[in-house]
């Protein structure tokens, strides 16, 4: 990538979605669902794998490019860099489950480059970042609700 390009850079984020054994039930959906984010010009992928985690904690790494019938993925499939390493995959896969598949995407966020390339032109860096998952908002909401039913 040029200076050019990196300094319009946004963002760089990336998830990991797993699915446990006997949990996929692959429709197509969430492969509808990126192609819009994409043609929306939302997210720019940079990378996405496919991993799987035996039993025994092998970890098997699969680039789109090695699947066949991409559908929708492939044009997004030509794009695609090699960004993440042996050790990157390792890191990743630990955190999934044996026996389980996981999807993982890297992924630019375009709706905030100008912002971010804004910041670094003013001399600014990130020096941090985080998600808080779904499933804990919930669980906090439904603390609360529970908290303010015994209240009453």
């Amino acid at each position: 990538m040029s200076d050019a390009v990196l300094d319009e850079l946004g963002p760089v984020d990336f998830i990991i979605v797993e699915f446990p054994v006997g949990e996929s039930s692959f429709n197509g959906e969430m492969i509808e669902e990126l192609v819009k984010l994409v043609d929306a010009g939302t997210i720019r992928v940079i990378d996405m794998l496919i991993l799987t985690k035996d039993e025994n904690g092998e970890i098997d790494a699969i680039e789109l490019s090695d699947l066949d019938d991409l559908g929708a993925l492939e044009r997004i499939e030509a794009e695609l860099a090699d960004f993440l390493a042996a050790d990157d995959v390792a890191n990743l896969a630990a955190a999934m489950d044996p026996g389980s598949v996981a999807g993982v995407l890297v992924y630019e966020n375009l709706w905030s480059a100008p912002f971010a390339s804004a910041a670094r032109r003013a001399g600014g860096q990130l020096i941090a970042n985080g998600r808080i998952p779904i499933q804990a908002i919930i669980a906090s909401l439904e603390a609360d609700a529970e908290l303010e039913t015994v209240g009453d």
